[in-house]
C-alpha cells in the first residue's frame, strides 16, 4: 500500500477528514486507507473513522486493524517526551 491512501489527523474541521477517507474510497479507489493520529488528535481520529464507516461508508468499508505506539522526541525547552501514536486501517469490504 502506498503512503497515498495515508489520513493524517490534525487540526482541521473534523467533516474535512471524513471527506478525506470518503473520496480515497470512491473516487481514487482504494481498498485501504489509514488514518493517523498522535497525542491530543487520537480521540479524533477514532472519530473519524467511525464516522466514515458507520455513517457515509455503510456496509462498505470495515475495520482492518488498530495499532498503537508512542514516539519519543525532543520539544522546545530541549526535553525528552513521549507522544502516544494511533493508526486506524480500514479496508473495503
Amino acid at each position: 500500500m502506498t503512503e497515498d491512501n495515508s489520513i493524517f489527523i490534525g487540526g482541521k474541521p473534523f467533516m474535512n477528514y471524513v471527506t478525506s477517507i470518503v473520496m480515497q474510497f470512491t473516487t481514487k479507489d482504494a481498498n485501504e486507507v489509514i488514518v493517523k493520529a498522535r497525542g491530543k488528535f487520537i480521540n479524533r481520529a477514532v472519530d473519524v473513522s467511525e464516522v466514515a464507516s458507520k455513517r457515509f461508508l455503510k456496509d462498505q468499508i470495515e475495520l482492518k486493524g488498530i495499532a498503537i505506539n508512542s514516539e519519543e522526541f525532543e520539544n522546545k525547552e530541549g526535553k525528552q517526551i513521549r507522544v502516544s501514536t494511533i493508526e486506524i486501517t480500514l479496508k473495503k469490504k
